[in-house]
């Protein structure tokens, strides 16, 4: 049974720094693209970050580009996502995700974590 645990969400202060992590088992970690979306209340899910798999790729969308860094420990089946500066409008309900294919789209990605929340007050 493949698990995809995130964790590390929580309640900061606009400038604030977070890092989130998902622990992933059940499937082989390194053969999969790993990627974080998030889904701010009454939003669409939109693709945050994207990483390949040995981590030489990596994909930023636009908003976060410059303030978080995608990265991924095959030893420890876990990928992470550090948010540096974060804003309000990061906040969101992140999750990860794990897929075959590189690609942005939710629908590329067979199996996806539970969901953390961040929250950025300002």
């Amino acid at each position: 049974q493949v698990q995809l645990v995130e964790s590390g969400g929580g309640l900061v202060q606009a400038g604030d720094s977070l890092r989130l992590s998902c622990a992933a088992s059940g499937l082989t970690f390194s053969s999969y693209v790993m990627a974080w979306f998030r889904q701010a209340p009454g939003k669409e899910r939109v693709s945050v970050a994207t990483i390949g798999r040995t981590g030489v790729s990596t994909y930023y969308a636009d908003s976060v580009k410059g303030r978080f860094t995608i990265s991924r420990d095959n030893t420890k089946n876990t990928v992470y996502l550090e948010m540096n500066n974060l804003k309000p409008e990061d906040t969101a309900v992140h999750y990860c995700a794990a897929g075959r294919l590189w690609s942005m789209a939710q629908n590329a990605y067979e199996y996806w974590g539970q969901g953390t929340q961040v929250t950025v007050s300002s």
